[in-house]
C-alpha cells in the first residue's frame, strides 16, 4: 500500500513530461491508468532500436525509450476521436481524482473532454494540462518540444564549449531536461492541489508549460542576469569564478577537479610534482588564477595527462582535493555506490524475460516509492478497467471491439 494508493489518475499523455509525472505518481501508489490509441498506443513504443529482448534474446515491440517513463501503470486502448471513446474517458474521469493530459491547447474541448467538461462530471477533480507553451499568450498554439525549448528558454546559451574554443557553439543536455523537470514540477503541482482538495473538498486546474519551466530552472543564472543585465555566456566544463574548476584529461581517461581553494589548489599541483605553482604569483590566489587562467589551465592540463584517471583520483582523494571520474552508464552501473543504493531493479515482463529499470530516487522510511509492475503492454488492461471499474458487461466489450472504439 503506497502513500497514493487512494488516489486514481487518468493519464491521457504521451512521450516524457506527462507519463514522467504519472509514472513518478505510481510509484508512491497510484492506480495510474494509461489512456493509449488503439493499435498504436503512446508515441514512445516505437522509438527504437533499442527495444526489450525476450528470454530468447529476440527484440520485442517495446522501445527502451517507452519502458523507461511507464512502469507502475496499466494500459487501456481507447479511440477518443469516437463519441463511445468519449464517454468512456468520461466515466473513467468520474472515478479518478485526476486527469493528465498533454494534447495541444483546445483540442480535448472538442470532444468533451477538456477540464470545464470533466468537472461536470467530478466537481473535485484536479486536472494538469501539459504543453510547450501553456493554455495563454502569443506561443500557446505551438506545438512544443523539449529540444526548442531548451534553445527558447535559454539553456543552450549557457551549456556548451565557450565561443572561439575547439567545438564552441550552443549545445542542448544529453536527455530531455525541460520535459523531465516540468514533469517533476507538474508531479508537485498535482499533490499540492491534492492536498488542498483533501483540505476543502475543491479541485483545480494546472497549466503546466515547458518554456515556463525551463526557464524557472535556469535559478542563480537568472539571477546572475537580473542581478547585472549581463545574459551570462558558456563555459564548457569550465567555471567562469574558480579556476580550475573543470575538467582534464588523463593519460587513459577524464577527471573533474574542482579546486574550491587556495589550500586545495597547493595540494593539487603537489600531488602533480609542480608544487612550484602554488607559490607563482600569477597562481597564488584564486583571484589571479581566474585572471592567469589562459596560461595556467595548459600548464594543469600537462600535468594531468602524466598519470592514469584512476591514479589521480585516489591521489586527490587522498589529499582531500574534490575530483571525480566521468563515467559512461556502464561504469555508472557497475560503480559500488550506485549497486549498494540498489538504483537498477528488474522487473518480470510478460516477454518473459525482465526490463531492466531505474528505481524512483527518493528515500523515505514510511513510505518509499516502489517498482512493481513492468511498463504494460498496449492496452494490456483494457479489458479489466472497463469490467471491473466501470461495470462492462461481455457484450458491450465486444460492440466496442467490433467498432474498433476498443
Amino acid at each position: 500500500m503506497g502513500a497514493l494508493s487512494h488516489i486514481r489518475v487518468l493519464d491521457l499523455t504521451r512521450v516524457l513530461a506527462g507519463p514522467w509525472c504519472a509514472q513518478t505518481l505510481a510509484d508512491f501508489g497510484a492506480d495510474v491508468i494509461k489512456i493509449e490509441r488503439p493499435e498504436v498506443g503512446d508515441d514512445t513504443r516505437h522509438w527504437g532500436p533499442p527495444y526489450l529482448k525476450t528470454a530468447a534474446g529476440a527484440d520485442t515491440h517495446e522501445a527502451a525509450y517507452y519502458l523507461a517513463a511507464n512502469r507502475n501503470k496499466r494500459s487501456v486502448t481507447v479511440d477518443i476521436a469516437t463519441p463511445e471513446g468519449q464517454r468512456i474517458i468520461r466515466e473513467l474521469a468520474a472515478q479518478s481524482d485526476v486527469v493528465l493530459e498533454n494534447y495541444k491547447v483546445g483540442q480535448l474541448r472538442k470532444y468533451g473532454l477538456d477540464y470545464a467538461s470533466l468537472k461536470e462530471v467530478k466537481p473535485d477533480l484536479i486536472y494538469c494540462s501539459v504543453t510547450g507553451f501553456g493554455q495563454t499568450g502569443p506561443y500557446a498554439q505551438r506545438a512544443g518540444y523539449d529540444f526548442i525549448v531548451q534553445g527558447m528558454g535559454g539553456f543552450m546559451s549557457i551549456t556548451g564549449e565557450r565561443d572561439g574554443q575547439p567545438g564552441g557553439g550552443p549545445q542542448k543536455a544529453g536527455v530531455a531536461i525541460a520535459d523531465l523537470m516540468t514533469g517533476m514540477y507538474s508531479t508537485i503541482a498535482v499533490l499540492t492541489a491534492l492536498t488542498h482538495r483533501d483540505r476543502t473538498g475543491e479541485g483545480q486546474y494546472i497549466d503546466m508549460a515547458l518554456l515556463d519551466v525551463q526557464v524557472a530552472m535556469l535559478a542563480n543564472m537568472n539571477s546572475n542576469y537580473l542581478a547585472s543585465g549581463q545574459p551570462p555566456v558558456r563555459w564548457g566544463n569550465a567555471h567562469p569564478n574558480i579556476v580550475p574548476y573543470q575538467t582534464f584529461q588523463t593519460s587513459d581517461g577524464w577527471i573533474i577537479v574542482a579546486v574550491g581553494n587556495d589550500g586545495q589548489f597547493r595540494k593539487f599541483v603537489e600531488v602533480g610534482g609542480q608544487p612550484e605553482l602554488a607559490d607563482d604569483e600569477r597562481f597564488a590566489t584564486n583571484p589571479a588564477r581566474v585572471r592567469q587562467r589562459e596560461v595556467l589551465v595548459p600548464i594543469l592540463a600537462e600535468m594531468v595527462r602524466r598519470q592514469g584517471k584512476q591514479q589521480w583520483i585516489s591521489a586527490l582523494e587522498a589529499a582531500g582535493v574534490p575530483c571525480g571520474p566521468i563515467n559512461d552508464l556502464g561504469e555508472v552501473f557497475e560503480n559500488e555506490q550506485v549497486v549498494a543504493r540498489g538504483l537498477q531493479v528488474d522487473l518480470p515482463h510478460p516477454s518473459g524475460g525482465t526490463v531492466k529499470l531505474v528505481r524512483n530516487p527518493i528515500n523515505m522510511t514510511g513510505t518509499p516509492p516502489q517498482a512493481l509492475t513492468h511498463p504494460p503492454l498496449l492496452g494490456e488492461h483494457t479489458v479489466s478497467i472497463l469490467r471491473d471499474v466501470l461495470g462492462y458487461d461481455e457484450a458491450t466489450l465486444a460492440a466496442l471491439r467490433a467498432k474498433s472504439v476498443i
